[in-house]
């Protein structure tokens, strides 16, 4: 079991860890437009794009295949 020294301190830096990241999510501006909030979301475009290929590739494994050969 810890001390109340050691608990106290934790608690203290918890307390401040949390403020810190209250301050950081309030002074971000929001936008009103979901859009503007996702511009600029995503860092790396060739990994986008290889994401997208990936769900293009999934939605279409879903698709039953056109049996043309009857």
């Amino acid at each position: 079991m810890l001390d109340t020294a050691t608990l106290e301190r934790r608690l203290t830096t918890l307390e401040q860890l949390v403020f810190d990241l209250q301050h950081k999510f309030d002074s971000k501006p929001t936008a009103d437009n979901w859009l503007e909030r996702l511009i600029g979301s995503v860092s790396d475009d060739a990994a986008f794009l290889e994401a997208l290929e990936y769900g293009r590739d999934f939605r279409q494994s879903d698709k039953p295949i056109d049996d043309t050969s009857r």
